[in-house]
């Protein structure tokens, strides 16, 4: 069992934050890689990117949004309740090395997987410039966190409400118009990373990102989370969950994506009428 000593209700109370016990998975975790999570016997299996480490403590932190009936489930989850399995570390790790000026790009709960690449890109060495975005202040997180784990931080909102106003492709089409820029990491929605990867493209700036497929079994038998990289299929949870954003098939991985929406809206609404009736 795996005790949740932690708990934070993040962005308007839509993310939750856990910082889980698991000393064996924290010792060996590297930034990129992710665990799959079940709460219960019969529970779905989730995979999420680890938003932070301490091997000291044994714990990992997990964040994630509530999208569907099992997140729902693990957001009902108090301090001191235990998640029945967890398996990982999981996926390639991020490649980490001295290049120069490295980009990092966040947007959402993608921010929680960006932070511990960015902050391992600095602690490499590289002058580190991060972009935040999110839809309006509430729902932006880690801002703290990712000013201490980069150098420069820049905040964009769609509405204005704080940072500036519009999307983060734009603050990072000013970046690439003004300095020279070696690597960019892109993490958030596949929209945000497409627009991201075919601005760096342009640039030539070689550019990291992380997908999230539909996953089950986390070691490449079941086939969910193939992906089209460079025409080559690939399985997210043993090839990545990293890629070379510039070879993605984001229209495809957006197309498997939104096959699941409305079976997963379904299942979420049956678990909210199933806990209002107690």
């Amino acid at each position: 069992m795996f005790k949740i000593i932690k708990r934070e209700e993040m962005a308007e109370g839509t993310v939750i934050l856990n910082e889980i016990e698991a000393p064996l998975i924290a010792k060996k975790a590297k930034p990129g890689q992710f665990v799959i999570l079940k709460a219960y016997e019969e529970g779905e299996r989730i995979p999420l990117t680890m938003a932070e480490t301490d091997p000291e403590k044994g714990t990992i932190t997990i964040i994630y949004m509530v999208v569907g009936k099992s997140t729902a489930y693990f957001r009902d989850m108090k301090v001191g309740d235990s998640y029945q399995d967890i398996i990982g570390p999981l996926g390639k790790p991020t490649h980490i090395e001295k290049v120069g000026t490295v980009v990092c790009v966040g947007g959402g709960t993608g921010v929680a997987v960006l932070h511990p690449i960015t902050r391992a890109m600095k602690e490499a060495g590289n002058h580190v410039i991060c972009i935040i975005g999110a839809r309006n202040k509430d729902l932006l997180i880690l801002e703290d966190k990712m000013r201490e784990a980069s150098h420069d931080l820049r905040i964009c909102t769609d509405d204005g409400s704080y940072g500036r106003k519009g999307f983060v492709t734009e603050e990072l089409k000013d970046i690439l118009e003004s300095q020279k820029v070696d690597q960019a990491v892109a993490i958030g929605p596949v929209p945000m990373m497409k627009f991201v990867s075919r601005l760096t493209k342009e640039y030539g700036v070689p550019t990291l990102v992380s997908l999230n497929p539909i996953m089950v079994d986390g070691t490449g038998m079941c086939g969910g989370c193939r992906v089209t990289v460079g025409g080559e299929t690939k399985f997210a949870c043993v090839d990545g969950p990293e890629f070379d954003g510039h070879k993605v098939d984001y229209d495809e991985l957006m197309m498997r994506l939104q096959a699941y929406v409305e079976e997963e809206k379904a299942c979420y609404n049956d678990y909210c009428r199933l806990s209002e009736k107690g």
